[in-house]
């Protein structure tokens, strides 16, 4: 590691960041898988890049430098990231942590920086850090196997990589919320093409090896347009890698798995589906809210806000909407809240129905804002709620079980 000498074997050690600086130089794929690792931790956690991919740029908790590396930018900093596409950048910032006696990590060349990172798992609140004197693909390799071991899915891996695409749901947004079979594939992946709501620590469990295609649909922002994702898709299992398309919830809920799967089929590039647990229901029961009750509801529809009632483009019926007796969940629904409810309350559901929106679910910066249909929009403008939310309408979404969020 770096130029003290012959190579050795690095000190494995547990770092206490909880609101100590960390300072990340650059905002590309590797910074993306890192990022969720830091913030769990509790990092205080400054990136600085001119430019990020869509998912860097709309992750929650960093503070964005938009410029280029300047000396002096370590000042504070407890730990720190070179992670640039510019090798004599990633060098200015590793001599100016030795300096400062910062511990840093180069990711484009590990042996010159004061630190590396392990392959990681995390289950049932055991960390096992792995490091391999370099071999990323054994060390990864080993972390799986142990990860198969401590949860128990040793006989759901698959025995040998397959061939074209995997369509993986990732679930809601807890990493430990993925299918087994979903995580095995996704251990088995030459490339990853990910959404923004793809839980963002199975990114940092892969290794480094596995190329990630930043595929994210940040909401009101920039996008990678479908045509483009479907041809990465095709591009790369023609070059005869497993590709693993990483979606958050399930592929076929307002996902566009369907549409990916029949550009591959026409491809004639093998697809293996893999479902997920939909926010649609992850949401609403992680914040004590069943979607179903005997004797209140017998019914639930899922709803896609993302096109507002009364626009050209929408399919939905609200009136038929606002008639039910049920439970409407309605997801990307946050800058339309006002005129959802207005649709809703129109159609015949009274104003006094209860309603509650979900943020961020299953995640560690879930919350949960109540009222009722009529002062829904308003609560969670004043509680400034963003993307990734929930939207839940019915008798339930009032009940107040010890799980609420």
């Amino acid at each position: 590691m770096n130029s003290h000498g012959a190579p050795h074997d690095p000190y494995l050690v547990g770092l206490d960041l909880r609101g100590r600086r960390v300072v990340v130089v650059g905002a590309g794929t590797v910074v993306q898988r890192r990022l969720p690792v830091l913030l769990a931790a509790g990092a205080d956690v400054h990136v600085i890049a001119p430019e990020a991919t869509p998912a860097v740029e709309a992750t929650p908790g960093i503070v964005w430098h938009r410029r280029e590396y300047a000396s002096g930018d370590l000042l504070g900093a407890w730990y720190a990231l070179a992670a640039t596409d510019d090798p004599a950048v990633n060098a200015a910032v590793v001599a100016e942590a030795e300096a400062a006696r910062t511990f840093c990590v180069r990711a484009d060349l590990a042996r010159e920086g004061t630190a590396v990172t392990p392959a990681t798992v995390a289950t049932d609140g055991l960390q096992v850090g792995v490091l391999a004197s370099g071999d990323h693909r054994r060390s990864a390799a080993v972390r799986d196997a142990l990860r198969a071991v401590l949860t128990g899915d040793e006989a759901a891996r698959p025995t040998h990589k397959p061939e074209g695409v995997a369509l993986v749901g990732g679930g809601p947004g807890d990493p430990d919320l993925i299918t087994v079979r979903g995580r095995a594939l996704l251990g088995l992946a030459d490339v990853v093409v990910a959404d923004r709501l793809a839980p963002p620590r199975l990114l940092a469990e892969l290794a480094p090896h596995v190329e990630v295609i930043d595929a994210a649909k940040v909401p009101y922002g920039r996008a990678m347009a479908q045509q483009a994702i479907n041809r990465v898709l095709i591009d790369r299992a023609r070059e005869g890698k497993f590709v693993v398309r990483l979606k958050g919830g399930d592929p076929y809920v307002f996902g566009r798995g369907f549409e990916e799967l029949e550009a591959l089929a026409a491809e004639g590039i093998p697809v293996t589906v893999v479902p997920g647990i939909t926010s649609s229901i992850a949401a609403p029961s992680a914040a004590g809210i069943p979607v179903t009750h005997r004797g209140v509801t017998h019914e639930f529809v899922v709803v896609s806000g993302h096109v507002a009632p009364g626009h050209p483009d929408s399919l939905v019926d609200w009136d038929a909407l606002g008639r039910l007796r049920g439970t409407v969940v309605v997801l990307m629904a946050v800058e339309r809240l006002a005129a959802i409810a207005e649709a809703l309350i129109a159609g015949g559901r009274p104003a006094e129905t209860p309603a509650a929106v979900v943020e961020n679910a299953t995640t560690g910066g879930q919350r949960t804002v109540r009222g009722t249909l009529a002062t829904i929009a308003a609560d969670a403008a004043a509680a400034s709620v963003v993307p990734p939310a929930v939207l839940v309408v019915g008798a339930t979404a009032g009940f107040t079980a010890a799980l609420g969020g």
